[in-house]
């Protein structure tokens, strides 16, 4: 998939989800959201680094 469909899809879903959800439950999955991305980028960070380590 190219960066420009991603975008593209992401934001059609954020648009989707804008138009069926209250203020406040926007609010929660955009926290939830920031959250995930973090949880997954430190993951991928830890087993990159472990990989690294084990090829030493």
């Amino acid at each position: 998939m190219q960066s420009c469909e991603l975008v593209t899809y992401i934001t059609a879903i954020a648009c989707g989800i804008a138009k069926c959800c209250t203020l406040d439950e926007i609010t929660v999955l955009a926290a939830a959201f920031v959250q995930l991305g973090d949880t997954l980028e430190t993951i991928a960070i830890n087993e990159a680094l472990c990989v690294k380590s084990a090829g030493n």
